[in-house]
């Protein structure tokens, strides 16, 4: 039914949008890690709603609770870790129009044409509620990737509608990020940016825009062609998140307008390392990973609950009028900003331990086990 993720570093999520619950199963977790219990709260509060005013005003604590796969003194044990995170302030009745009519630009038509019934609160599992499951096991495979490579992921807001900030010469700092509530770490785009999502706000609309993220220290050999690709799992996990609707690492469409010549990433040599001049590859070559950044960005469109008057059908097909009722992001890029992080930790570590285990035993040609 769609609900896995992964390899060899497996999750399952469930739960809907107003059930009693969310939660994940983390099935391929190393044993003996060390679990961050409060990292693991801080990734949930950076994607939990009602934040800040530019953020749906649902009120939800998203406690999480570990049912399983930790010891006693705080160690992964290698065997499922299941967490959950109850559900608080649910208001079904908010949502009770949508029975008689679809909202469009959500999947209420698309649910009911596949599975012929669907969680009319919410939207069940298409709602980006669910999301929070994948911010939990994010947490868990970002402390594996610390661990065992050191390696660090960094998102960020590039830019809402037409407004964007200049590109940084450095990846962000966290604390540059975090420092508004629109998750941009140019302060004066920030500014522009929230501007712009309090007025959609006001308007009964919505915006949408780009996160760029960055994975560094990764190294060289992630990803196996054909159909693996490290690249390739990426764009599949990112496009797997509600309201996206592009993905490209590197140097992306942009790249299109060079020629070859100019575009290929020339190979020096930097100590002890073999790296690359630039870095227009973004961080992949031929599906893996090369040891520069991976860099890419994800487009969000904009937010489809907006509180104006719009068009639409009745299950039977009858025309009607549909004003959306509930609580809602006017613009989802900063509460997106931790799930993109979440969701790039996991194609990461997944394709870490794929690797170990395929080439660790028996070593590599020009770089350690």
């Amino acid at each position: 039914m769609g609900n896995i993720h992964g390899q060899s570093f497996r999750i399952t999520t469930f739960g809907e949008s107003h059930g009693p619950a969310l939660g994940v199963i983390i099935d391929g977790c190393p044993p003996r890690v060390p679990f961050d219990a409060a990292f693991l709260r801080s990734e949930l509060a950076r994607r939990r709603p009602g934040q800040s005013a530019l953020t749906t005003q649902r009120n939800e604590a998203d406690d999480p609770e570990v049912l399983s796969g930790i010891s006693h003194d705080g160690l992964t044990l290698g065997s499922p870790i299941a967490i959950v995170i109850r559900n608080g302030d649910q208001r079904p009745q908010a949502y009770a129009e949508m029975k008689a009519a679809y909202r469009p630009s959500h999947a209420d038509f698309t649910y009911d044409a596949k599975y012929g019934i669907r969680a009319i609160e919410g939207g069940g599992r298409s709602s980006a509620r669910e999301t929070a499951a994948r911010v939990a096991a994010g947490a868990v495979a970002k402390t594996v990737l610390h661990h065992a490579c050191g390696a660090r992921i960094t998102a960020w807001v590039e830019s809402v509608a037409d407004i964007r900030m200049p590109a940084p010469t450095k990846t962000p700092l966290l604390k540059q990020v975090e420092a508004t509530p629109t998750r941009c770490p140019h302060p004066a785009t920030a500014a522009k940016i929230d501007a712009l999502i309090r007025q959609a706000r006001a308007d009964g609309d919505s915006v949408g825009g780009v996160i760029c993220c960055v994975i560094e220290n990764l190294p060289a050999g992630l990803g196996s062609p054909v159909f693996d690709r490290f690249e390739a799992d990426l764009a599949k996990a990112m496009l797997s998140l509600p309201a996206t609707k592009g993905f490209e690492i590197g140097s992306g469409f942009a790249g299109t307008l060079l020629r070859g010549s100019a575009h290929n990433d020339e190979f020096i040599r930097k100590g002890s390392r073999i790296r690359t001049k630039t870095n227009r590859s973004g961080g992949t070559q031929g599906g893996i990973t090369n040891g520069e950044d991976v860099v890419f960005r994800i487009a969000f469109k904009p937010t489809a609950t907006v509180l104006k008057p719009q068009k639409t059908v009745r299950p039977d097909g009858k025309a009607t009028e549909l004003t959306a009722k509930g609580r809602h992001d006017p613009c989802v890029l900063p509460r997106a900003v931790p799930i993109v992080e979440a969701m790039a930790a996991l194609v990461a570590v997944d394709h870490w331990i794929r690797d170990r285990g395929q080439n660790a035993p028996f070593g590599r040609c020009g770089r350690k086990a």
